[in-house]
């Protein structure tokens, strides 16, 4: 699964809830959102509906953190933050939306943190994050780019900082840091707030040593910022801020440990505990400011010891496993201060206490003094993870609770309470070709289920439920304990039998199970402990440790079980800690061990002998060599990567040599041998994406010890690709064509025209040559008899003759050859056109019931079913949809790696009498409250995979019409012609395209008032951010989806809408100055000329890849807005400014874009067309493709801004990179970025030239005769043509020329322009095929216009103009000549046969001229076109004149007479 694809997942919880061990606790400022960390890395938001009754709600669960989550803190300012920042033990930094559940981005740095304070500077919306953790400095980091902004560091005693405090003192323009270390050293330090702006380090302004050691927190007073409180494990102090000196100091009570505390009060603070209680002391007076006896260590009695006058206990009191997490909250509502304390445990309970105000904490006073003892108070609220999900009715489903039901014969019971006897999930695997699922379970089973029925048994409703025995299920029994693990070596690599499954278990042993006959084939019993992992070793082993698998025990013994000697090779039980990981080293036959304490043992796999063992720095070396060698092995580790990472083959050579192993000899040998040889010819291969599967299943718990959940992830892009494949498979290469799929033979008809060797030249030349070489030999012949010196020099001649003659029929055999097995090679290969320019996985071979159920599961769970009742019963009854049995929990996959997942237990819930059933409102208005990203993510999967199945002749998922239409798919060989079918099936047909065209329609363009219509004020809209970076997707179907939904909304927003994105955008737009785009020396009009070297070869760099460079988030960022402010610019202008500039006078004509912005877009989308490739901005990528398609949507709106040559250049020049056709728009499966790029610059340049006839022809004209100003002068300037952008882009040109004189609309303006048509022409097609054939019948379209006539006999071409000229094109003597004709246009013209004669007619003129031309005495001198007869003609009828298609014509009927042919009818003849 590519992360960076289209993926939807969706979570089986099962019935019991994940733990959920609380290590941090913040409550957002707008009061309703609560976060909370864990010490697995998992973090949990819960909605709060209001602070009164302090109900909670789990709502999403965010994985992003591979360890303790230590701080949670806010990245944005005021109470509409919804952007938070955590941190964790081992230095991961996520930044989340807590509305959208979506990680914005996530780092991992090299500081651990323990403390993160947000300060807002104030009177500004600037947030700054204060760290400090185990390193000497305190941090100042921007929350968005996770950056270190500046330091604090320490002049005297510097050591890491335990806790800080960050303020701004009254009266005062500058901020403090008090920080304490963990030695005890207060240090002080001013901030100006021009920090930002200077790199050097800032030192502190004050410090001192007090005895205060390993302090836990720091808090300064902020009702007279005067005294602090410092919180240690065994005590707290409070000091005075001026000189800190200690006030008061208390110890902690016995078997507890305080862990912090709060200033509740100036005389009051709030300290707790370990325990999970808190306490309210009041303090002394010589810690209150106000009083007289403050700092008076002379103070005794009552008035200098603190009263503890309340506690805050929990309602139940439990033992806690760890520290539970406090966070003390106040805030103002309703013109009142309100104190709280939170606190989160080990279970995931959240409990909080209500602070006492101070008349309550006085009563409190008077009454611990009356007494003697604290009074004791209790939680306000009290929620937990598990007690929310016991609220669930029904429960969430896990993925075997209707087999555990069918196997223990139990009707299933909505309550969850007696699911105690089904064993727990353990383990998984997925077998995705097989589209099955393994289970492992505690009681040592194992079981293997069919993924789709299973998972459509639990969460759709259907005829299924019905059957007793489905699906049907496989039960391997042979552990004695519970399954740990599972392998299934094929999914890693297939060299491994297809058949074999591995599983571990708490029992000792590795067993080996045949997955087709259930049986058990061998059990390995190798290990001394519980079997806890197993590793596929990576490619580049011994064929030997190729079939082995490795397994690693509880009791730290690693093993190498060989799967076909059935035997153990190599046992490594030396290891004296846990074993944490293993590493390869393939080419030097070494296995790495890595031990929890650092260190790492090395063996060889071959002769099991401990080569060595490696800690500290040394072990630090080797992983980081092993990890930047590993090339995408597969695995645990990876094999190693290039030939520059590759250990030196002497020292493996010596090694294999001192351990008499026999394989690493024969490596370091061959890898010797290698490095002579040097590296092989690199031919450019398109690397294929890691093979996709359209549903993967993948475990998931929060904790070891929980039951296994599973989360589904659809990878839409997979399902569209494997839909497709099957369609186009079943096709032959003519339905292909005809369909509209492929245009290969338009393309080569017109790609002939423009080569040299075409097949009947090459048997001429052929023919030749053989001649030449015939009469060579007959002549070495002769000379045999002649005298010495004669013969010696004939011998010579000929042989230098024979010879040249031999090489240039090779070469022309060879080119020949070329191209037959070009022309052979396209037509057979059309149906598998993605073998060499696609991304169909060949490996994928699932069935295609399996694929059909995937997209069935996935269209049902996305379906929003109740939003239009006769819409819902077509999707049942028509295309085979299924209603869900209950909320679906969805997830969210981020691309800056984290992910987050909806909880069972957020289902808001809103009275609705048309939808009475929490799924019925979950389906209909739930689902699309639940996040902007979901909301988008699934309405461009569904819309996606609906095209798809139209696409596919109309595909459903009822068994019976597929069945049927199946049969008819192969007996039409995919044509699917149902001309000579029956009408039902026609008809049925028929309703579920419109069928799927509804659905689309639904969520495309009607979703949002429909979800308004039922009541939903929180409905969350699309992200138009989304919509616009795949705008030009690598999935042709996800893109069209893109764009559909992206104009809906752009749409829906209306003009104001529209205006006010731009203006919101129009910042990011990037300003590259006029002209925006500067040529380098070698380039001409914005192409390589190719002068001094052919073009370079191009950047294949995968689309996916490309990412902004990681150490830069800023520049990142920017990249991203500037990727997002320019498209969405370009489709505002291109699909809705451009249509209100046709129609000035439409209502609310008020354009989105001003001309500044017009102009500024024009500029950014010119030159990213035109930015040679670089690592900034690579050759084909789909920000380039976008503006390619956005350049020629839009043209008429950018030209005045655009430099039209160099745009046109830039366009063919990407439109003949690709180095084999490229099929149509219509073909949906993925290119390669080259051919993608191709297909989207050829469709822009159809689009500009449609648009813009005239401004293309003129254009490419004139870039013409600079080309061929240039060639004349070729040898002068000493440059190379043949790569020029006009010389590779001939069969481009041609076929946009064909278009555009095929269209109606545009063949006036082509007639004003025929002259700078034929020079295209005839720069187009090679003048050999003008020897044999005339300009009409070579390029057919010419026929259309009767100014233009060809004779053959004398290789001259007529052109008849606008302003009553006649261009005369001599082909022979490369030349043209402009000879005065008539008054009027010229409407046609005609040589006779043997071309002496030419008759030209004007029809505005009403003249009819002959003209003769004669040349010198054998042909010579330079050839005079006279005219030698005139005739008046009647006037051409009106209608004639209004319609430009039907023109008059002029035919000779002999060579001294021609006719005059009217479109009425008329003849009209005359004599020259």
């Amino acid at each position: 699964m590519a992360s960076s694809n289209l993926v939807v997942p969706v979570v089986m919880w099962g019935r019991d809830a994940p733990s959920h061990c609380i290590s941090s606790v913040y409550l957002m400022r707008d009061q309703r959102t609560l976060v909370t960390g864990s010490q697995d890395g998992q973090i949990i938001i819960w909605a709060l509906d209001n602070t009164d009754t302090w109900k909670l709600n789990p709502r999403h669960m965010l994985i992003g953190h591979t360890s303790l989550v230590r701080c949670i803190a806010k990245a944005s300012p005021g109470t509409d933050c919804h952007h938070i920042v955590s941190s964790s033990d081992n230095g991961e930094m996520s930044l989340w939306d807590t509305v959208d559940g979506q990680c914005i981005d996530s780092k991992k740095l090299n500081f651990i943190h323990t403390n993160i304070q947000a300060y807002r500077v104030p009177d500004s919306s600037v947030v700054k994050l204060f760290c400090c953790g185990f390193y000497e400095e305190v941090l100042v980091m921007d929350p968005y780019s996770l950056t270190v902004t500046f330091t604090l560091n320490s002049r005297i005693n510097p050591d890491w900082i335990a806790s800080f405090h960050v303020l701004r003192p009254r009266n005062r323009q500058d901020d403090v840091v008090l920080a304490l270390t963990t030695s005890g050293t207060v240090k002080v330090w001013t901030l100006s707030g021009e920090e930002d702006k200077s790199s050097n380090n800032i030192l502190e302004n004050e410090s001192k040593q007090i005895r205060c050691l390993n302090a836990l927190s720091m808090t300064c007073c902020v009702y007279n910022m005067r005294t602090v409180l410092v919180v240690c494990a065994t005590y707290w102090n409070v000091y005075d801020a001026g000189d800190f000196t200690c006030l008061l100091s208390v110890p902690c009570r016995r078997g507890e440990r305080w862990i912090g505390g709060e200033f509740i009060a100036a005389d009051r603070i709030c300290c707790w505990s370990d325990t999970g209680h808190g306490y309210l002391y009041k303090l002394p007076t010589n810690c209150i400011v106000e009083s007289k006896d403050f700092h008076n260590k002379t103070v005794d009695g009552q008035a200098g010891r603190p009263r503890l006058f309340c506690v805050l206990k929990p309602e139940v009191e439990e033992n806690l496993s760890c520290p539970p997490a406090f966070k003390y909250m106040i805030f103002n509502k309703e013109g009142r201060w309100w104190k709280y304390l939170l606190r989160g445990d080990n279970k995931g309970a959240i409990s909080v206490w209500r602070i006492p105000d101070t008349a309550e904490c006085a009563a409190l006073q008077l009454k611990a003094e009356k007494d003697g003892t604290a009074d004791s108070l209790y939680p306000v609220a009290t929620h937990s993870v598990k007690k929310s999900w016991k609220s669930i009715i029904p429960p969430p489903v896990g993925i075997l609770d209707q087999l555990d039901q069918n196997m223990n014969q139990q009707p299933p019971d909505l309550s969850g309470d007696d699911d105690e006897n089904s064993p727990a999930l353990t383990s998984h695997i997925f077998l995705p070709v097989q589209c099955r699922l393994v289970l492992g379970r505690e009681d040592g089973s194992i079981v293997l289920v069919p993924a789709t029925q299973t998972i459509m048994m639990h969460l759709l409703r259907g005829k299924h439920h019905k059957y007793t025995s489905w699906p049907q299920h496989q039960l391997l029994l042979g552990h004695t304990g519970r399954v740990n693990c599972l392998l299934y070596p094929n999914n890693e690599n297939p060299r491994y039998d297809v058949a074999h499954l591995i599983s571990g278990g708490i029992d000792f042993s590795v067993c080996l199970w045949d997955i087709y006959t259930g049986s058990l084939i061998h059990r390995f019993s190798s290990h001394g402990g519980e079997v806890l992992r197993l590793y596929v070793p990576p490619p580049g082993v011994s064929h030997r440790v190729g079939y082995c698998v490795c397994g690693v025990a509880s009791d730290h013994s690693v093993t190498l079980l060989s799967l076909k000697e059935r035997r153990c090779i190599l046992l490594a039980s030396r290891q004296l800690f846990p074993v944490t990981s293993i590493k390869w080293k393939p080419l030097d036959d070494f296995m790495l061990v890595c031990c929890s304490d650092g260190s790492i043992y090395i063996w060889q796999m071959e002769t099991g002998h401990l080569d060595r063992v490696v800690s500290g720095m040394a072990a630090q070396d080797i992983l980081e060599a092993c990890d930047e060698g590993s090339g995408g092995g597969a695995g645990g580790g990876g094999a190693g990567g290039g030939e520059a990472n590759l250990a030196n083959p002497a020292l493996g050579l010596l090694r294999g040599i001192r351990h008499r192993n026999l394989a690493a000899i024969k490596m370091a040998t061959q890898r010797g041998i290698n490095k002579l040889q040097g590296p092989g010819d690199k031919e450019y291969q398109y690397q294929e994406k890691v093979r996709a599967f359209p549903l993967v299943v993948d475990g998931f718990r929060t904790n070891q010890a929980d039951p296994e959940g599973h989360i589904l992830f659809f990878d839409v892009e997979a399902l569209i690709v494997q839909l497709l494949t099957e369609e186009y498979t079943v096709m032959s290469p003519g339905t292909m064509e005809v369909q509209g799929l492929t245009n290969q033979a338009e393309y080569e008809r017109i790609r002939a025209l423009t080569k040299v060797n075409s097949p009947d030249a090459a048997k001429k030349i052929a023919g030749f040559l053989n001649k030449v070489k015939d009469t060579a030999d007959s002549r070495l012949q002769a000379g045999i008899t002649a005298s010495p010196e004669t013969q010696k020099k004939l011998t010579g001649i000929m042989s230098k003759v024979k010879e040249g003659a031999e090489k240039a029929k090779e070469e022309l055999e060879k080119a020949k050859r070329e191209f037959e097995d070009r022309m052979h090679e396209d037509m057979s290969d059309k149906g598998s056109i993605t073998e060499e320019n696609g991304l169909r996985p060949s490996s994928l071979q699932l069935e295609i019931n399996l694929t059909l159920e995937i997209g069935q599961l996935l269209l049902s769970l996305l379906h929003a079913w109740g939003l239009d009742k006769d819409l819902d019963k077509v999707a049942l009854t028509k295309l085979g949809l299924l209603k869900p049995r209950f909320p679906v929990s969805f997830g969210l996959v981020s691309g800056a790696g984290g992910m987050s997942l909806v909880l069972p237990t957020w289902n808001p819930r809103r009275d609705n009498p048309n939808l009475p059933t929490l799924v019925e409102y979950f389906t209909a208005v739930g689902h699309w409250e639940l996040s902007h990203t979901i909301t988008t993510h699934h309405l461009l999967s569904l819309i996606s995979v609906t095209n798809t199945l139209t696409s596919v002749s109309n595909a459903s998922f009822v068994p019976e019409q597929e069945r049927k239409r199946k049969l008819v798919r192969q007996a039409t060989h995919g044509a699917m012609d149902v001309g000579n079918l029956d009408i039902s099936f026609s008809k049925q047909q028929e309703h579920i395209k419109q069928g799927w065209s509804l659905l689309s329609t639904l969520h495309c363009v009607l979703l949002h008032d429909k979800v308004k219509q039922l009541g939903s004020a929180r409905h969350k809209r699309i992200q138009v951010e989304i919509l616009a970076i795949k705008w030009q997707d690598r999935c042709l179907q996800v893109r069209l989806a893109s764009q559909e939904l992206l104009v809906a909304e752009l749409k829906n927003m209306g003009p104001t809408g529209r205006k006010h994105l731009v203006e919101i955008w129009s910042p990011y737009v990037p300003k590259f100055g006029d002209p925006p785009f500067q040529t380098s020396h070698n380039l001409i009009n914005g192409t390589n000329t190719g002068a001094s070297s052919p073009p370079p070869e191009p950047q294949h760099i995968d689309e996916e890849d490309e990412r902004p460079d990681e150490d830069d988030p800023s520049a990142a960022a920017a990249k991203r807005n500037q990727t997002t402010a320019v498209i969405l610019c370009g489709v505002i202008g291109a699909l809705f400014d451009l249509e209100l500039e046709k129609d000035e006078k439409k209502e609310g004509g008020i354009p989105a874009l001003d001309t500044v912005m017009t102009r500024l877009t024009a500029k950014a989308l010119m030159y990213l067309v035109l930015s040679p490739a670089s690592e900034q901005l690579p050759a084909h990528t789909p920000l380039r493709r976008a503006a390619l398609d956005l350049i020629g949507r839009g043209f008429v709106l950018w030209e005045p801004h655009l430099e039209v040559s160099k745009v046109l250049l830039g366009l063919l020049d990407m439109a003949s990179e690709a180095d084999k056709w490229v099929p149509s728009q219509k073909y949906a499966l993925p290119l390669t970025p080259v051919a993608d790029c191709c297909r989207t610059a050829r469709h822009a340049l159809s689009s500009i030239a449609k648009a813009r006839a005239g401004v293309f022809i003129t254009s490419i004209a004139k870039e013409i005769a600079r080309y061929n100003t240039l060639a004349s002068n070729q040898q002068t300037l000493n440059v190379n043509l043949n790569h020029h952008v006009l010389s590779r882009s001939k069969a481009e040109v041609l076929h946009v020329l064909e278009t555009l004189i095929n269209l109606d609309t545009t063949i006036s303006e082509i007639k004003d322009l025929l002259t700078d048509v034929i020079d295209i022409i005839l720069h187009c097609v090679d003048h050999n095929h003008l020897k044999q054939k005339p300009l009409q019948e070579v390029f057919p379209p010419v026929q259309t216009f009767h100014q233009v006539s060809h004779c053959l006999a004398t290789r001259r071409i007529a052109v008849g103009t606008k302003s009553g000229s006649m261009v005369m094109y001599e082909l022979r003597a490369s030349k043209v000549q402009t000879i005065p004709a008539h008054q009027a246009a010229i409407t046609a013209l005609s040589f006779n046969t043997d071309g002496k004669n030419l008759v030209t007619y004007s029809a505005p003129e009403n003249k009819l001229s002959f003209w003769q031309t004669s040349t010198g005495m054998f042909g010579l001198g330079q050839a005079v076109t006279r005219c030698t007869k005139s005739y008046n003609t009647t006037p051409v009828p009106l209608v004639v004149k209004w319609n430009p298609l039907r023109t008059p014509r002029l035919v000779w009927v002999s060579n001294k007479t021609v006719t005059l042919l009217l479109p009425d009818g008329t003849e009209t003849r005359f004599n020259c």
